[in-house]
This record gives structure tokens, C-alpha cells and sequence, in this order.
């Protein structure tokens, strides 16, 4: 007999490993019970920090957070880690293994590894990202860190997720320059300089560098720049001890804006699949599925065939 939602509650604030993973199971599939385990534990989360570790792919970011969380626990801080990893075009799951990329932790019970499929969301989040960052919180994580697909440009959902924010780049990817333009510049709070004993470190933070010169950021500080060999752990403790300064010194304002905005666009994320379940809903679903022929026949513009859609929207939410 499975466990109810509050005997799952229970036991994850406990710290039972086995309860946290079958709520976020629960929660990342959108199983009955979710909501009601979501609601359970929200006042009981916003506790641990949570690290956004970004950049493109090739950049050492799973060494980098394999090695970074043996920094943490080396400090007796439980670490919550969470990698977006693709998803399998055959099952939806995720194509990476947890536990492969992160082996040494895997029976370290101070670590908890969730892998993640963005199941086609783009931003590098998976949907269910933030309710999972929440379960591990409530469940005892001190720290949580989300490492995310490594798509370029595509990362900046990144920064609606984490209090702080990393990007991972290394010398010899091409264009050194057109890679920190694609759209990652204003991201980070840390530049992490991976590989740093590698041919062209000093040219990649050279232009880091005079590249922040042109960012104008005046609510926040400028990023630092961090160098790490993540394979030998050179500049690991460097780079932890920049999270902790940025952390510590970082204005409480700033701070609440991000955790704000974290709202907004949750919010916002919730309405939008609320509004997509209801399209395919009783009473709805055959005029969606109309408006899409009389679009594709050019007999309705897009503009109309959604009004006349949201004109059923009152009725049919009076209905339920």
C-alpha cells in the first residue's frame, strides 16, 4: 500500500531519503497528492541557499559540483543536488545518469542526487525544478545546487531559480568572446574559469574581464572572476569561499527581489499549464481543436481564434 502525501510529508522532514524521493517523483510527474505534498511543506522551505551552476556544454560543470559538493561536506553541510539533464526522445526520462557523473556520493547519505529531465522546456530548467529545490530544503539540504543542460543561450531560466548564480566557461571553445555573448554575460554573480591549465586561460579572463567593463549592473555587483581546475580541485576552496562571500555580503534587498521574482515566475508557469490543461479540457477541447483547423484553413487569424477561446473560459471555469 503506497504512502499517503502527510505520512510522505512526515517522513521527508525527518530526512527519510526514501520519502524525499518518492515526493519528488510524485511532484515532478504531477501524480495525485502533489499539490496537497507541495502545500505541506512550502512554509517549512526558503531556508537553504541555492547555487545556479550554468554555461555551455563541455565546461566541466558536473566535476565542478561533484567536487564543490565534497567541499561542502567536508564542512558537515548537507548537500541537495539537482541535474537538468536532456530528456530521452523515447521515454521522456533523462538521458544522463545521476549517479554515474557523481559516483563518490552516491553512498554518502549527506548527498542527495536527483536527476531531472527537461521533458522539452527550454531555459535549461526542468518545470518541476523549483518544487524539487523545495523538497530537499524541507527535508534537511543546507545547500542546493542546480546544475542545468548546458544549452548557451538558452540558461537564463537560471536566474528565476538560484540565489546564486555560476557560469562555468573554459578556454579553447572557438570564439572565446562569442561564446560569454550568447547571452549569458548579465547571468552569472561568478565567472568560473574551468580547465584553467589549459592554453588560453589568460586570453578568457582577459576578455571576461573587459567585458564586465561594459556591464552596466547598478542594483548589483559586478561578477568575480573565479580560475578551477575541477579535475584536480585547484581553486575549489576559492571558488567556495567567493559563494560564501557573495552570499554573505549580498544586500537583503537584492536577495528579496530575486526570491520575488522566483515567485512571479512560478506563478506565472503554474497559470500558463493551468491555461493549457483547460484547452484540452471538457467543453473546450473540441473548440480548441477547431480554432487550430480554422488557423490552418486561414479562416479565423490567431488573434480572434484565441479571443473566441478565452470567451468560453468564464463558463467553462464556472463549470468545474
Amino acid at each position: 500500500m503506497s504512502a499517503s502525501p502527510g505520512d510522505l510529508v512526515r517522513r521527508l522532514l525527518e530526512g527519510d531519503p526514501r520519502a524525499l524521493a518518492r515526493a519528488i517523483s510524485i511532484v515532478e510527474d504531477r501524480l495525485p497528492g502533489a499539490r496537497d505534498i507541495v502545500r505541506e511543506i512550502y512554509p517549512r522551505a526558503g531556508r537553504a541557499p541555492i547555487l545556479g551552476v550554468t554555461g555551455p556544454p563541455g565546461a566541466g560543470k558536473s566535476t565542478l559540483v561533484d567536487v564543490l559538493t565534497a567541499s561542502y561536506r567536508r564542512e558537515g553541510k548537507r548537500v541537495g543536488i539537482i541535474a537538468v539533464d536532456p530528456s530521452s526522445a523515447f521515454s521522456g526520462g533523462a538521458v544522463l545518469g545521476d549517479r554515474i557523473r557523481m559516483q563518490r556520493h552516491s553512498t554518502d547519505d549527506g548527498v542527495f542526487i536527483r536527476s531531472m529531465a527537461t521533458r522539452g522546456h527550454y531555459g535549461g530548467i526542468a518545470r518541476a525544478t523549483v518544487d524539487v529545490a523545495e523538497l530537499l530544503d524541507a527535508s534537511g539540504s543546507d545547500v542546493i545546487v542546480i546544475e542545468t543542460v548546458g544549452v548557451g543561450q538558452d540558461e537564463v531560466d537560471v536566474v528565476s531559480v538560484a540565489d546564486a548564480v555560476l557560469v562555468v566557461l573554459v578556454p579553447g571553445m572557438g570564439d572565446d568572446i562569442q561564446t560569454i555573448k550568447a547571452g549569458i554575460m548579465e547571468i552569472p554573480d561568478i565567472f568560473v574559469l574551468n580547465k584553467a591549465d589549459r592554453e588560453g586561460i589568460e586570453r578568457l579572463h582577459a576578455d571576461v574581464k573587459a567585458m564586465l567593463g561594459f556591464l552596466e549592473a547598478p542594483h548589483r555587483p559586478l561578477p568575480c572572476i573565479v580560475r578551477t581546475v575541477a579535475t584536480t580541485g585547484e581553486g575549489i576552496e576559492q571558488l567556495h569561499e567567493a559563494i560564501s562571500e557573495f552570499l554573505r555580503t549580498t544586500t537583503p534587498d537584492l536577495l528579496a527581489a530575486r526570491r520575488r521574482d522566483r515567485g512571479r515566475q512560478r506563478l506565472i508557469g503554474l497559470l500558463r499549464e493551468r491555461v493549457l490543461d483547460w484547452t484540452t479540457g471538457p467543453g473546450v477541447g473540441e473548440a480548441f481543436d477547431g480554432a487550430v483547423e480554422q488557423l490552418a484553413d486561414r479562416t479565423a487569424d490567431p488573434y480572434t481564434a484565441a479571443a473566441r477561446l478565452f470567451e468560453k473560459l468564464a463558463p467553462a471555469k464556472g463549470s468545474r
